[in-house]
Order: C-alpha cells, then structure tokens, then sequence
C-alpha cells in the first residue's frame, strides 16, 4: 500500500510541473487603466450583393454565420479558461506543497491533535474542518491582498513589462536556489512565535491561529510554490488571478486534515518521512529553474538583446533536465539529501520519463518542431540551424519596395516560411494592388498562445497554403520597445497616452479598431480595411481555422 501511495504522489509532481507552465490564454499587452470588452460583427450584420447564384451565396453565409459563432462562443470562454488554468495550477501547486518536509510531517500530528484533544470524533471532524476553512481564508486573503495592492492594471502591464520579467527571473533563480538548499526562505522568528503562542487559546480564535501558525512555520518550503503561482498569475493578467490561485492553492493543503480527521485510519497509509521529501524539493527547484527561463526569454525577444535564440534555450533546457535525471538516479547529491541505498520504482518511472523528456527536446537543436512545448519555446524564427522549414523572401516586398519594419521582426519573430508585413498601411496598399484580403495577426513576443498557434495550426498544410496565396500578412507586434521615429510619435484620441513605440502603436490600433486587447487576435479585413467577417483568438482546432480563412476569402470573393 505504501508503495502506491508513493507512486501516486510521484505521478502528482510529474503532472504539476505542466499545470505550473500552462497559460491556456497569455495577454501578450495590456494598455494600462483601460479595460476592454470582446467586440465582434455580428453575422447577421454581414451583408452580400444578390448573384445569380443566390443559393451558393446563402450557403456560404450560413457557414460564416457558423464559423462566427464558433468564434464567440471560444471568444467568451477564454477568461474562464485563464482563470480554470491558474485554479489548477494552484491546486497541483498545493499538494506539490503538501510533500514538504515542512508540512508533510505535520500532517499526521495535527490531525491526532484534533482526534485526542476534542473528546468526541464529531468534534474532532469539525475542529479539523474549521482548520482547514481557515487555511483557505488566509491564503485567499493573501491572494486578494496582492489584486487590490497592485489593482488589476498593475498587474495587466507585468506580463509584458521588462523590467518586472527580469525581476521574475531573478526570484525563481533565487527559489530554485532554497529548494536546491542553499539557503532557507523564513520569516522573522519573533513574528512567528507570537502567532504560535495565540494558537493555546481556545476556540475559533485559537483554531484560527493555529492554521495561521502552519502557514508561517512552513512558508520556508512553500514560499517559493507561492511566490511562483503568483508570478504566473499575474503574468497571465488576470484581475482574480493571484485570489484564484491562492483558493485552489488552499483547497489542496486543506482537504487532507479534514478527510484524514474524518478517516483516521487512512493515516496508517501515509509514507514515512525521509529523504525522499527533500528530493521533492530538488525536484521542485529544477522546475523553477526551467520556468525563470521562460521570463528571461521574455526580455530577451521584446528588448532585442539576441541572447536567448531557440536553440540556446533549448539547450539550457536538456542540461537542466538531464541533470535532474541524473539526480533521480543518484548520481548527483545536494546538501541536505540522504544517501540513496537503492532506487525504487516510482523513482525509476519519473527518471524514464524525464530522461526521455530531454531526448524528444534533442531534435529541437536542428530545428525540429517539438509542438508540445512550442508555446514555452522563443519564436521558430531565432533558430540559426534549422532543416525543417524553407526560406521566405524576406525583408524585400513583391514589388521590391522594402518592407517597413522588416529588418525587426522578420529573422527573429515570423515563423519560418511565411512573408508578412510589419506596418498595416503598407500591406493594405499591397493587398489593393493584389486585390486580396488582409489578415491582420496582433501577435507578441511574449505571447505563448500565439507561438502555439504558430507552431501547431499555420504548420498545417492546407492553412499555410491559405495564408501564403489567399492573403496578404499584417503581422503587428503589440509588445515591441523599438521606438517610434521622432515624427511617427502620436497622443492617442483613444486612450490619450503617448504613443512612442511599435508596440504600442499596434497595440492602440488593435484597442481603438477592434474593442480587444488580447493576443493572439486575427482579423481579415478588405484592401480599405473593413472587417469581413468576425475576428478570432487562438484556436487550436485546425479546421476551425481554416473555416475562419475561407470565410474570410468567400466574404471577399463575394464582396467584389
């Protein structure tokens, strides 16, 4: 019995490592003090010129109208997916936290404190109920503290702030470090013993205190699995992010007093406290590593620092992730471990897995896809070495104009084999000459949902063969700190702040002309700019896509 306990928590720090990394809807930027509504047309606003082929043309606008639904409906549930993401993440971050060695070996003594000191099993249940309730109280006050100190802006304008996503690095360097055993991360001690000792009262107050008292004695073990949720959440910038994170953070150290108060017997299954906790941490501590990356990558691409192609992160990632396969089969130690006689079975599995983890990314040094983890990766185009796609033209247009911008994001943030434009006004003069409908990608450096899109729906040959020869590109980077020329430098009528970079050029545009501020967000448009039909966020269904493409292709056919 103790064997599978083992494998099952085993199993749960395996799969919380992807919660922890999952941003189902990533804000590439926000513009701050502003706060946008999805805006779409409505279908039955769409209107087409009577053909002699009418039936043709109702045809295809029921299968817009279709199409837009589909849109809306995703459109709605994509703030509902970012929070349900950062929930889950909190709940796997929360039992991650459970196998601490500063609260694990807690468990079992708190739940026979409730169970001896109540007098009845019935009380012991609702003393260990209420513990736990107040366990969820605090961290969710946590949470809402964090929403109302920095206000749902503040938070919007982290996820692609510079400066705050190098301070993001640094932190989980620094915890990776505490879990490494480098250092501990504590709180004064005079604070906590003052906590501790109004735990002796009685009653709610004292059953209050107590809980309080857990959360201070083990924030050495779960500040870093805090500290890390709440990053991510105000990454994703969401209003309720850090509460929503905290709440399913709670519900997971809170649900094992109640349930083992109310089967005391269950604690005979429990594993024995050893070394395999500090491995939890290791564990842990080699995942914060891996993330910080994510954050420096994020500077790295939006300041142009050239540092952190695909490929360098790529190999960080194998060496980190090997080493922590070669410290699952002992063949690394840190500080604070134990001597590891023999290697058991659970810890076998997690080695294969993580070693084979590390060769699927060996392929990527050569430009292999890896569509997996593609949203976490920097953009396809920063790989030097790469055999799997061809070249596109370029920063040279058909016409053999130079494309404006071009020299920016072309080698560095356009997937490889596509040949977009990089100023809207130029590809609309482009798409009259051609006569062709416009799609408008507001992309980001910093956007993983547009690098998922990128990597695992325009790879599709039928969408790719769409983009390339029914449209013409619009690419527009809304988070890019490259200033404005001096004479290109506007105060916005929409938000009234000065617009002095690209980014927030695109961004303004997109905020003022579209109602939406989120990215990725797709639009086609006519050669005079006018919406077609319904724009669309990221989907990942390729055949939804691809009807949203010929929708727009049939909109314009039709139109002209």
């Amino acid at each position: 019995m103790k064997v599978n306990f083992k494998l099952l928590i085993l199993l749960l720090l395996l799969v919380a490592p992807g919660a922890m990394f999952a941003q189902a809807d990533t804000t590439a930027n926000k513009l701050e003090e502003l706060e946008f509504t999805d805006g779409t047309i409505s279908p039955d606003s769409l209107s087409f010129e009577e053909s002699p082929d009418t039936a043709t043309v109702k045809a295809d606008s029921a299968r817009m109208k279709s199409v837009a639904g589909t849109i809306v409906d995703k459109a709605g549930a994509e703030g509902k997916k970012s929070l349900w993401s950062i929930f889950i993440a909190g709940l796997l971050g929360g039992f991650a936290a459970l196998l601490m060695p500063c609260i694990f070996p807690m468990l079992p003594l708190t739940v026979s404190y409730f169970t001896k000191q109540a007098g009845s099993r019935a009380s012991g249940i609702s003393k260990a109920l209420l513990y736990g309730l107040f366990i969820i109280v605090i961290y969710v006050a946590l949470g809402m503290i964090i929403t109302v100190a920095f206000g749902s802006d503040a938070l919007n304008a982290l996820s692609t702030n510079g400066i705050f996503n190098f301070i993001f690095f640094l932190l989980l360097v620094g915890f990776a470090a505490s879990f490494f055993g480098a250092f501990e991360i504590t709180l004064p001690s005079s604070f906590v013993n003052k906590m501790d000792a109004k735990s002796d009262k009685g009653g709610l107050v004292g059953l209050f205190f107590m809980a309080f008292s857990l959360s201070l004695v083990s924030f050495s073990c779960t500040g870093p699995i805090i500290g890390t949720l709440l990053v991510e959440a105000a990454s994703k910038g969401e209003r309720l992010g850090p509460a929503v994170g905290m709440l399913g953070f709670s519900i997971a150290l809170a649900i094992p007093f109640g349930l083992f108060a109310m089967f005391p017997s269950m604690l005979k299954s429990l594993p024995k406290s050893g070394g395999w906790l500090n491995s939890v941490k290791v564990v842990l501590g080699f995942l914060e590593l891996a993330l910080a990356l994510k954050f420096l990558s994020n500077v790295d691409l939006a300041y142009h620092w050239n540092l952190l192609d695909r490929e360098v992160f790529l190999s960080l990632w194998i060496a980190i992730f090997a080493l922590m396969g070669l410290y699952l089969i002992g063949k690394i130690k840190f500080s604070h471990d134990s001597e590891l006689k023999f290697l058991s079975v659970p810890r076998t599995i997690l080695a294969i897995v993580v070693f084979s983890f590390v060769v699927y990314m060996v392929p990527g040094l050569w430009g292999a896809p890896l569509k997996s983890i593609s949203a976490f990766l920097p953009p396809s185009a920063t790989q030097d070495f790469d055999l799997s796609s061809g070249v596109s033209a370029g920063t040279v247009a058909s016409d053999g104009k130079v494309k404006k911008y071009a020299e920016i994001f072309h080698e560095r943030g356009t997937p490889k084999g596509f040949d977009p434009y990089y100023d809207y006004d130029q590809a609309l003069a482009t798409a009259k000459e051609l006569n062709k409908p416009v799609l408008i990608d507001f992309t980001g450096w910093n956007c993983v949902n547009c690098r998922k899109m990128e990597a695992n729906v325009w790879t599709d040959k039928a969408v790719a063969k769409l983009l390339k020869e029914e449209f013409v590109m619009a690419e527009l980077f809304v988070d890019d700190k490259t200033e404005l020329a001096a004479n290109e430098q506007f105060v916005s009528k929409y938000s009234g702040k000065k617009i002095n970079t690209i980014g927030k050029k695109n961004s303004d545009f997109q905020a003022a002309t579209f109602d939406s501020n989120s990215q990725p967000l797709y639009v086609i448009v006519d050669p005079t700019g006018k919406k077609l039909v319904p724009q669309s966020g990221a989907n990942y269904n390729v055949e939804e896509y691809k009807a949203f493409l010929q929708s727009g292709v049939d909109a314009f056919k039709h139109k002209n």
